[in-house]
């Protein structure tokens, strides 16, 4: 679950340019009368401002890696959970008991990680990129983490 706060930070990522301040200048800088732009070499149209990476680096690869691990483990870990007799609270048993759909489910998560981070990647938003698959190798081996730690469901028998 969310609280306020995260929520808050999280909606201020999500729009593009909030917390941009690239292009604003201090009050003094702006009153000192800009120099004689004729001695500067004039900058390409098609020069990007910062370099940017390509998108299957060598960081990438492994955060999607990373990622990939991590939901195999949350898929194991659900599995372990199961078969221990307890339920699973976020999607049907009957899906984690069909363990081929299962499996086709965790894979199609991964995918859309890689797919948001493509997303961040082509709209040069290069942290939210990496922290796209950075969140979520978090967030699938914590839930990996809670199913291992749970206790056993030990059924009552009726005398």
């Amino acid at each position: 679950m969310l609280n306020g706060k995260t929520f808050v930070l999280l909606a201020w990522l999500a729009v593009p340019g909030a917390g941009a301040t690239r292009g604003q200048e201090p009050a003094i800088a702006a009153q000192i009368p800009a120099p004689d732009d004729s001695a500067q070499p004039a900058r390409s149209q098609t020069t990007p401002l910062r370099p940017e990476h390509r998108f299957w680096d060598k960081k990438n690869a492994w955060l999607f890696a990373g990622v990939g691990a991590s939901r195999a483990l949350d898929y194991s870990s659900t599995l372990n959970l199961r078969r221990r007799g307890n339920r699973e609270i976020l999607v049907t048993n009957d899906l984690v008991d069909n363990h081929a759909a299962f499996a086709v489910v965790e894979a199609a998560g991964t995918a859309v990680s890689m797919g948001a981070s493509y997303l961040f990647h082509r709209s040069g938003h290069h942290k939210l990129e990496r922290w796209t698959s950075m969140v979520h190798i978090g967030l699938a081996t914590s839930g990996a983490v809670r199913n291992y730690g749970l206790k056993t469901v030990h059924p009552t028998t009726a005398p």
